[in-house]
């Protein structure tokens, strides 16, 4: 497919404006929901399950389907696809904000995961595409790792203000002006691109992705209804399948041509560690806040505030990092970072005191975040082609969300709140351990 028409200078930053703010508030919708849980679970008499889906309603759906939509937005055109997802976005936050039953909110949460993952691999695939590999590509990212490591904090945040000040609905009904403004400067300022009609979406390796990736996360939140072993197991044969898929389909998903990019390869399995550990924090931490140091929704919010301002500078640094040190340097740096903060976290004592427990531990989780995030997006669009840029966009973003999905269902399990933080410290350790094996040469187009 011929990539978006070249644009140049304050037309291409002012489209990154827009295509940033979008991916912030997909990012917002993972961790917004994780303050407001109490005043949900009153508000609207659910159970202890019911609640668990107002999170995986949105995280499974928009990671199960993250890879069609960026297929979708490749064929049918980005710029086209990413408009129609924010639409769809905006609306479904819309209704969930208003809905008068669990039901309703669950069924709001689950179209708002399609609208995100239609709309954040194309926001993605239109930045690659509109900056080419070099230093502007690497400015870009910046900004890009900037707004998305920053949605995750500024989530929790968000949400103990908004849910203080107007309860649970806020958290929806806020947010949905913020989506029409963005959805009004997008059309205006994103340039068209030429779809691909002649070609189809591979549905059996669509189904069969989507399928095996949900009875997977079930299988490993162990969900007594639907049994546990039987979803491990069927998932995994479902994931088996789509694996051996793309050898005798004549339009696989994921082409091999694409998963064979070692630099590509590389960068999505660690962003699936990764993954994990990012979507547990915001999950464990705010819990840890307020039902063990009964902080109320609007301090453990704020307290979060550093770690959200430390993951925005680490992120526009890291292009220049990697510049003068290189890329290995940097990712392994930036995951050390991650693990020894998590580890600090893990101590989490009844007693903990504001800097020395909390903001002295998340500024290090923060440097970690913003410098492994934008290293590992700009290795994933390593060696692709523009064709191929929104699957790019749509494979990293499905990554980081599923290994959050099923990282989350194994953490929830883990009892207590020092554990998970161990546990997701051993993931960071691991995730520099795959970094070692990806990066064992630099790439030719290093983030300049």
């Amino acid at each position: 497919m011929t990539g978006v028409r070249e644009t140049t200078g304050r037309a291409a930053w002012a489209a990154l404006t827009f295509l940033a703010a979008a991916q912030f508030l997909v990012v917002l919708s993972t961790s917004i929901v994780n303050i407001a849980l109490p005043q949900l679970r009153e508000g609207l008499n659910l159970s202890a399950s019911g609640l668990a889906w107002v999170v995986n309603a949105y995280v499974l759906v928009f990671g199960a389907l993250l890879l069609p939509g960026g297929r979708i937005a490749d064929l049918a055109g980005r710029r086209r696809v990413f408009l129609g997802g924010l639409a769809l976005f905006t609306v479904a936050v819309a209704v969930a904000g208003l809905a008068g039953s669990g039901a309703v909110l669950i069924i709001a949460r689950a179209v708002q995961g399609i609208a995100a993952a239609l709309l954040a691999p194309a926001a993605l695939g239109l930045v690659l595409a509109t900056f080419p590999p070099g230093r502007e590509r690497g400015r870009a990212l910046g900004v890009w790792g900037a707004v998305s490591g920053a949605g995750g904090a500024a989530g929790v945040l968000l949400g103990g203000v908004l849910t203080q000040a107007f309860g649970w609905r806020g958290i929806f009904l806020a947010t949905v002006p913020l989506g029409i403004v963005v959805l009004a400067g997008a059309a205006r300022t994103v340039r068209s691109d030429r779809s691909e009609p002649g070609r189809r979406l591979d549905l059996p390796g669509t189904v069969a992705l989507t399928a095996g990736l949900l009875l997977l996360t079930y299988g490993v939140g162990g969900v007594p209804a639907a049994g546990p072993t039987v979803a491990l197991i069927a998932g995994a044969v479902l994931l088996a399948g789509f694996v051996a898929w793309p050898a005798r389909a004549a339009e696989p998903l994921i082409p091999l041509r694409v998963v064979r990019i070692r630099a590509v390869a590389g960068a999505n399995l660690t962003m699936l560690l990764l993954g994990a550990v990012w979507i547990g924090l915001f999950y464990v931490l705010p819990l840890y806040q307020q039902q063990v140091l009964h902080y109320s929704p609007l301090r453990a919010g704020l307290t979060q505030l550093p770690m959200a301002i430390m993951i925005m500078l680490s992120s526009s640094v890291t292009p220049g990092l990697a510049r003068r040190f290189g890329p290995r340097v940097t990712l392994l740096g930036g995951f050390a970072l991650l693990g020894a903060g998590l580890l600090w976290l893990s101590r989490t004592p009844a007693d903990a005191g504001l800097f020395l427990d909390l903001i002295a531990p998340t500024l290090l989780i923060g440097l970690g975040l913003g410098t492994a995030f934008v290293q590992l997006t700009g290795l994933s669009a390593s060696g692709v082609e523009p064709a191929d840029s929104g699957l790019a966009g749509g494979l990293i973003n499905a990554t980081r969300q599923v290994g959050g999905a099923v990282g989350l269902a194994a953490l929830t399990v883990l009892g207590g709140y020092g554990p998970p933080f161990v546990v997701m410290a051993a993931l960071s350790a691991a995730a520099l351990l795959v970094s070692v094996a990806v990066i064992r040469q630099h790439p030719e187009d290093r983030l300049r």
